[in-house]
């Protein structure tokens, strides 16, 4: 039995949320947990804001993104929403451990969104929609963005890993936009947006939400209708989730489908959009992911996605479909390897680490701070 298996029980029944705010609280003696050090973990992460500013409309761009970027490549093309404070919830076998701030508020997500796009590929595949990921996507989808001696090679695992080197404009931005791009701390981020000599397809990792948003419309393609149709009624529906959450694209992201309009969505807010959401809602979609894509009994991922979803790429050990990894525990020391999560600018961040039975939802947390917070609620499960 896994790992994911053993954690979800208790009494022999595991537990999940039902639809609505009734979620169950687990006692931190019950727990196994500390409860003085998990108030700490909750103080600080209230403590460390992200120190962007409320309201990116008022703003005017996107740190460390928009901001740096010259026009036209920092023109907004999606809707912002003014942002809430730190809130937070720490789930220990599926029930509520901890929380902080607002969970409830709905809220900008940023690039967490391509988490979820890894989900829908997966249920592609499980369609038969993508026979193979390792196979080219113009073999499936009959596209100009495919078309090229380049793209044409690309194939859907160099997109989930973001190693295509797809080029091109895609909604008005070039991939040239998020060439030499650096993510993480201590990234320097002086030569994003300048020319560097595209790699073959698969051979080179480079973080670029132009070529994430290719995939996003790729899978629309094959999908035959809009993604978050797709995300509702395959997963969030099913999982319980609230009819809060949206997924908005830009106002130039419109193609025509089978005589139908209908409107590709980004995988994250960098030029607006995107996955706006509340923590309730994330911690749902990341208790289907801890437990292998099942929910009540029902398999709602395809067999051993999860597991390829988190499996080390050759280019980039810490990072897997769309999703970031523990390797080595580089990431977050106090975290076990098997740790992983979405993260998305800003921060925030849904941590998941099989081998504390633990779910982490943390939003508007200091970059700099993202470490710490780990340690303390990992500390306080000790």
């Amino acid at each position: 039995m896994s790992i994911a298996e053993t954690s979800i029980k208790r009494g022999g029944v595991a537990y999940y949320p039902p639809k609505g705010r009734a979620w169950e609280g687990i006692d931190a003696a019950a727990a196994g947990a500390d409860p003085k050090k998990l108030v700490a973990a909750a103080d600080f992460a209230m403590r460390h804001e992200s120190p962007w500013p409320r309201d990116l409309d008022d703003a005017g761009s996107v740190p460390g993104l928009t901001e740096i970027e010259p026009p036209p490549w920092n023109e907004a093309l999606g809707p912002f929403k003014p942002r809430g404070g730190p809130n937070g919830l720490v789930l220990k076998g599926g029930r509520i451990l901890a929380q902080w701030g607002d969970p409830a508020r709905i809220d900008m997500t940023f690039s967490i969104a391509k988490s979820y796009l890894a989900c829908l590929a997966g249920l592609a595949v499980g369609d038969g929609l993508i026979p193979d990921i390792d196979r080219p996507v113009a073999e499936t989808v009959s596209a100009p963005e495919f078309a090229s001696d380049r793209n044409a090679l690309v194939t859907w695992r160099h997109l989930l890993t973001q190693t295509s080197e797809w080029e091109g404009t895609l909604f008005s931005k070039p991939d040239l936009v998020d060439r030499n791009r650096q993510v993480g701390a201590g990234g320097d981020n002086s030569r994003k947006g300048t020319h560097r000599d595209l790699a073959a397809p698969g051979s080179y990792w480079e973080y670029n939400d132009v070529r994430v948003n290719v995939l996003s419309l790729a899978l629309l393609q094959v999908f035959r209708q809009p993604l978050p149709q797709v995300l509702k009624a395959r997963i969030m529906g099913p999982i319980g989730a609230s009819d809060g959450w949206s997924w908005h694209g830009y106002r130039n992201s419109a193609v025509e489908i089978d005589g139908q309009t209908m409107v590709s969505v980004p995988g994250g807010t960098h030029w607006g959009g995107g996955i706006q959401i509340d923590s309730f809602d994330h911690a749902r979609f990341a208790l289907l992911i801890q437990r292998d894509g099942v929910w009540e009994g029902r398999r709602l991922l395809p067999q051993g996605w999860t597991d390829q979803m988190r499996a080390p790429s050759v280019i980039n050990d810490g990072y897997g479909f769309l999703w970031w990894l523990n390797t080595g525990r580089r990431e977050w020391p106090a975290a076990s390897e098997q740790a992983y999560a979405a993260i998305g600018a800003g921060t925030n961040i849904i941590l998941i680490d099989p081998a504390h039975d633990l779910v982490m939802v943390a939003r508007w947390v200091d970059g700099e701070a993202v470490q710490d917070l780990v340690a303390h609620v990992i500390g306080a499960l000790a």
